[in-house]
C-alpha cells in the first residue's frame, strides 16, 4: 500500500466501491472539496493498492473519509480492493487512534466492516442517516400514476398555476446562472437564507468550474428571469440533486415543485434509473416518489 497525496495518480479511475454514489467519491468532487474546505483538517492521505485507492484525512476528532458529512452524501472507498485499502491504512496508524467513516451504503460499509474484523480492528457499525432515492419508470405519465392520485393532482394543479402566471415551464442549463441561483438562496427564510454564504459559494462556484457539477434554471416561456434553480450531476446510473432555491418573489406559483417535476420529467426522457434526492429525510422526497437508502458510520479506535 502507498500514501500519498498525487491527486494525478490513475486510480481514481477505479470505479467505486459502492453504486450509485454520484460524484462523491471521485476526484473532481474530492480535490475540489480539499481546495475549498479543508478548514478543520491538518493532513490529507490517499491510500493505494494496485486495485483499490481510499481518501482520508486527519483532524482533532481522528481519522475520517475526505468531505464532510454535511456536504457529501456518499463515502465509498474506490476499486475491488478498495475495503482492504481503507483496513490496511487503519492498520498502520498509532495504537489509540479514533476513526469515524460515515455516509456509507451498505454495499460499502459491509465490506469494509469484514475487512476491520479480519484486520483485528474493533469497531462499530451503526445506521445513521438516509438518502432518498427513486427508481425512473420509463415515462413521465408513468411516474405521475406511480406517485398516486392525491401527489398526481397536485403536481398537474401547480404546473397549470405556474403556465397561467409565467408561461410554459422550461429548464436550462445556465451554469453562467450561478450568482441568480446565490441571491435565490440568500433570500430564503429560515437556514437556508444563511447556508449560502461567500464561501459556500466559491465551494459552490468551484464544483461548477471543475467539480463537473451542472446548474439548471427554470424559466416560464413568457418570463424572461429564472424563478428557480437546481445545482447536482448526471451520472451514468441516474440525476443527483445537491441543492436547489427559488425566488420567494413567485412562491405564490410553487416554482420550487414545478423545478423538481421539470427535473424528473427531464431525468426519464434522458434514460436515467434513478433520481437521487442525496441525504435527508424530508417528507416531501418520499410523496415524490423517493425510497429509503440507509447509510451507516463506522467508527472506532486502532
Amino acid at each position: 500500500m502507498k500514501l500519498h497525496r498525487d491527486w494525478s495518480t490513475p486510480g481514481f479511475e477505479l470505479e467505486p466501491s459502492a453504486p450509485a454514489v454520484g460524484p462523491f467519491p471521485l476526484r473532481s468532487y474530492l480535490q475540489t472539496w480539499w481546495t475549498h474546505r479543508n478548514h478543520e483538517v491538518d493532513d490529507l492521505i490517499i491510500a493505494e493498492d494496485h486495485d483499490g485507492l481510499a481518501v482520508f484525512v486527519r483532524s482533532a476528532k481522528g481519522i475520517e473519509f475526505a468531505g464532510e458529512s454535511d456536504l457529501t452524501d456518499y463515502h465509498s472507498p474506490l476499486g475491488q480492493h478498495g475495503p482492504r485499502v481503507v483496513a490496511d491504512y487503519l492498520s498502520s496508524l498509532d495504537a489509540g487512534t479514533a476513526f469515524t467513516l460515515d455516509s456509507l451504503p451498505i454495499e460499502a460499509s459491509e465490506p469494509i466492516s469484514e475487512a476491520l474484523t479480519a484486520s483485528g480492528i474493533d469497531h462499530t457499525k451503526e445506521s445513521h442517516t438516509v438518502a432518498a432515492v427513486m427508481t425512473l419508470p420509463s415515462s413521465f405519465d408513468e411516474y405521475l400514476m406511480m406517485i398516486g392520485k392525491k401527489e398526481r393532482h397536485e403536481t398537474r394543479r401547480k404546473r397549470r398555476r405556474f403556465t397561467a402566471a409565467l408561461g410554459d415551464p422550461t429548464v436550462q442549463d445556465r451554469p453562467e446562472g450561478l450568482d441568480v441561483f446565490i441571491d435565490m438562496h440568500r433570500r430564503a427564510s429560515g437556514d437556508k437564507g444563511s447556508f449560502m454564504n461567500e464561501d459556500m459559494a466559491g465551494f459552490f462556484k468551484a464544483l461548477l468550474e471543475d467539480g463537473d457539477a451542472d446548474l439548471y434554471l427554470l424559466y416560464g416561456s413568457g418570463h424572461d428571469a429564472p424563478v428557480a434553480g437546481a445545482f447536482g450531476w448526471d451520472g451514468p446510473s441516474g440525476y443527483y440533486l445537491y441543492n436547489s432555491a427559488y425566488d420567494p418573489e413567485y412562491q405564490d406559483v410553487s416554482p420550487g415543485v414545478v423545478m423538481l417535476a421539470s427535473l424528473i420529467e427531464r431525468a426519464i426522457d434522458l434514460g436515467h434509473e434513478r433520481f437521487d434526492f442525496l441525504k435527508g429525510d424530508e417528507t416531501y422526497k418520499f410523496r415524490l416518489g423517493a425510497s429509503e437508502r440507509e447509510l451507516f458510520v463506522i467508527e472506532g479506535q486502532r
